[in-house]
């Protein structure tokens, strides 16, 4: 039997919308990255090895482990559907943003690895590998390496969230009009408009 693609559809418009929240915004007018904090601009004496670091952003949190000496190992995805566990500095992974430290232990209670396990399976997975949102994304990756299993709850509550609010055809339809004018008004590239109009519809098929 054949599969709905509509699933599918909409869980690569979401991968791609977490690639765009993965990367920041240039300034108007700039054709130059805005380089990361310089290094020392985070105090780390107060982070051990193995400690799970949370950056809070504007849509999303990105996850990283820590592993000494101002490195941390994170995955960030690159042209989907592929991604790479990378070995950054604090400062490039941080780029600016406040980190929480252990803030998911309080979810897992006894199901904390050491902190030497999950810096080790850390490094273990650095290097290229697959990417979903759904299924393996930065927050897999943290849960796997010091809880023992891969979880990502902002994407559950993303998904869960969307579908709530879209199952009403109504707010799918406000969602399409939205996106047009904006289109049309506002002159937004339909590459970064079009996932607007497109991703409660799915979802809403898949509900």
């Amino acid at each position: 039997a054949m599969k709905n693609p509509v699933p599918q559809a909409a869980s690569l418009l979401l991968e791609k919308l977490m690639l765009l929240v993965h990367i920041r915004p240039l300034p108007a007018g700039s054709d130059v990255k805005t380089p990361p904090p310089a290094p020392g601009y985070y105090d780390t004496s107060c982070f051990k090895r193995g400690d799970l670091l949370e950056v809070p952003r504007t849509l999303f949190i990105h996850f990283g482990i820590y592993l000494g000496e101002n490195r941390v190992a994170h995955l960030m995805p690159d042209i989907l559907p592929t991604a790479s566990v990378r070995v950054d500095t604090v400062e490039d992974f941080a780029y600016g943003g406040s980190i929480l430290v252990n803030h998911m232990d309080r979810l897992f209670e006894d199901q904390v690895l050491g902190s030497e396990e999950a810096a080790r399976r850390a490094e273990k997975l650095v290097g290229a590998t697959a990417y979903s949102l759904l299924w393996n994304n930065c927050e897999h990756f943290v849960t796997y390496c010091r809880y023992g299993a891969p979880v990502s709850f902002q994407t559950d509550k993303f998904c869960e969230t969307v579908k709530m609010i879209i199952r009403d055809q109504r707010s799918v339809l406000a969602s399409v009009l939205l996106g047009l004018a904006s289109i049309v008004c506002l002159g937004v590239a339909p590459s970064t408009t079009l996932p607007t109009i497109f991703i409660p519809f799915f979802l809403w098929m898949a509900g």
